[in-house]
């Protein structure tokens, strides 16, 4: 297992002070660079790893130490995480040293707070165990899997790489965490991915996965589902248990996260798809951009390629990153004001189509909000007219108004509207499109010479709306051109 620190500080950590912070447990140790550079990796007797510390990151994105470590800091700050193994007990002061001896250099404050000392700590007599890396715990044939104890497990650019990592290899990203954690957006759509598991610890039943409940048991190299004695899949008791008490009755890990369990409020999610042509004038995030402030009054304000989001929300600078990546696809994230929990995933594909953008934004509301059902037409209008929307699907979920996701059976997001795009209209036929076999009246957008079609399906709690929806894309699918799906929701 390992445990990680983290040094936030309003100055660079610059060489010298990474050289000071990383040499706190004397001359004895090794160095080394993993990952191109990014990442420092300290050695004790033999080879042994003992801590990790990634390339600082510069955060100009107001909220994110509070998002994902529920501890306020000032914009802009350098974040600096160290990972120690928990194998060796030495290794956990060591990166807490590291961490604190950057913080009295440089000011700043170290998650958790405990955690920071200045001390030396004696590595002289670790045991040596061989080569390796304090990043994965174990690998097999089948898997790789991380334990990880913090609040918020969001999709960092260590676990981003050894998503990737794995995904080359063949292997599944198997993440191991106490009950009381919770997963960023990015991360659960991560995590949501075939074969990527999940896997919570439980006092009951041993391990669940967090996602969809089922028992779990290591066998073959990973975990996989267990079976009841009716031969079905075995839940746990602790993932259908109504949430009660502080923080669910969790901790968040060794310290509190960013607010504990809540009363249940409500997601809106707003899927869209959109195509552009590929030329030197793109400009991609306009649509997102466009969804953030109708919604939300605001455009967004932050994005990167990991988490804690770091740059200024910038469409150009998003548009130079994935035509650097192309014919690569870039996975990006997307956040706004702390003031209203917003997050975005966008996936930016070039295919023969042209460049289609596909982004699943999602909103949260205490519950005593009401999201925004009534601008989403008029928004759907404007992606129509300026941003080349193929398709749009709004729904609405009881769940944290935080957005992120807790070992708990959460219900479906229940459909809202649809839109179709007048490219997909055309493809099919407007009589066709416009009479689907349920009592739905879909309304005409953008240019009435060639009209996208946006369609009422329920107000966000009838559970008969996912039945309209079936039946209206069975309809629109009758016909030999197939409309573009709609972006998958999480």
């Amino acid at each position: 297992m390992t445990k990680d620190v983290i040094a936030l500080t309003p100055k660079m950590p610059d060489v010298w002070a990474l050289m000071t912070s990383l040499y706190a447990g004397g001359s004895e140790l090794d160095l080394s660079a993993a990952a191109e550079g990014a990442v420092v990796q300290l050695h004790g007797p033999g080879g042994r790893p003992l801590v990790s510390v990634e390339a600082p990151v510069l955060v100009q994105v107001p909220g994110e130490a509070e998002r994902l470590l529920g501890q306020a800091m000032e914009t802009p700050f350098w974040w600096t995480e160290a990972r120690a193994s928990t194998a060796v007990p030495e290794a956990e002061r060591l990166a807490g040293v590291v961490c604190g001896r950057l913080n009295a250099l440089l000011g700043g404050a170290t998650w958790p707070s405990g955690a920071a000392s200045t001390e030396v700590v004696d590595v002289s007599a670790v045991p040596s165990a061989g080569a390796g890396q304090p990043a994965v715990d174990v690998v097999t044939e089948h898997a790789a899997v991380v334990l990880i104890d913090r609040p918020v497990v969001a999709l960092t650019s260590w676990l981003a790489e050894i998503m990737r990592t794995a995904v080359a290899s063949r292997r599944s990203l198997q993440i191991v965490t106490p009950p009381g954690v919770r997963l960023t957006p990015a991360a659960r759509t991560t995590l949501a991915r075939v074969p990527n598991r999940w896997v919570v610890q439980d006092p009951e039943c041993g391990y669940y996965d967090g996602l969809s409940g089922a028992v779990l048991r290591w066998r073959d190299g990973a975990f996989s589902p267990a079976s009841a004695a009716d031969g079905t899949t075995a839940v746990a008791t602790a993932f259908t248990r109504p949430s009660g008490g502080p923080a669910d009755g969790s901790t968040g890990g060794s310290e509190s996260g960013p607010a504990g369990e809540e009363a249940p409020g409500r997601q809106l999610v707003v899927a869209l798809r959109t195509v552009h042509r590929a030329d030197d004038r793109l400009l991609l995030g306009g649509a997102l951009e466009a969804a953030w402030k109708a919604l939300t009054g605001a455009a967004p304000a932050g994005w990167g390629t990991a988490e804690p989001v770091n740059l200024p929300w910038s469409p150009r600078q998003l548009t130079d990153l994935a035509r650097e990546r192309a014919p690569e696809p870039s996975q990006l994230i997307v956040v706004g004001a702390p003031e209203r929990p917003a997050t975005a995933t966008v996936r930016v594909t070039r295919t023969t189509k042209g460049v289609e953008e596909d982004a699943v934004l999602t909103l949260g509301y205490t519950a005593g909000e009401e999201p925004p059902l009534d601008r989403i037409e008029a928004l759907a209008d404007t992606l129509v007219r300026e941003h080349g929307l193929r398709t749009m699907l709004t729904s609405v979920r009881v769940a944290r108004a935080d957005l992120t996701t807790a070992p708990r059976l959460e219900g479906p997001p229940l459909p809202a509207t649809f839109t179709l795009g007048p490219d997909d209209v055309h493809a099919i036929g407007l009589d066709h499109a416009r009479r689907p076999p349920v009592e739905i009246r879909p309304e005409h957008l953008g240019p009435t010479a060639r009209p996208a079609l946006h369609y009422p399906l329920g107000d966000g709690t009838d559970t008969e709306a996912w039945g309209r929806l079936q039946q209206l894309t069975a309809h629109l699918r009758r016909d030999r051109s197939r409309p573009s799906a709609p972006a998958r929701q999480g």
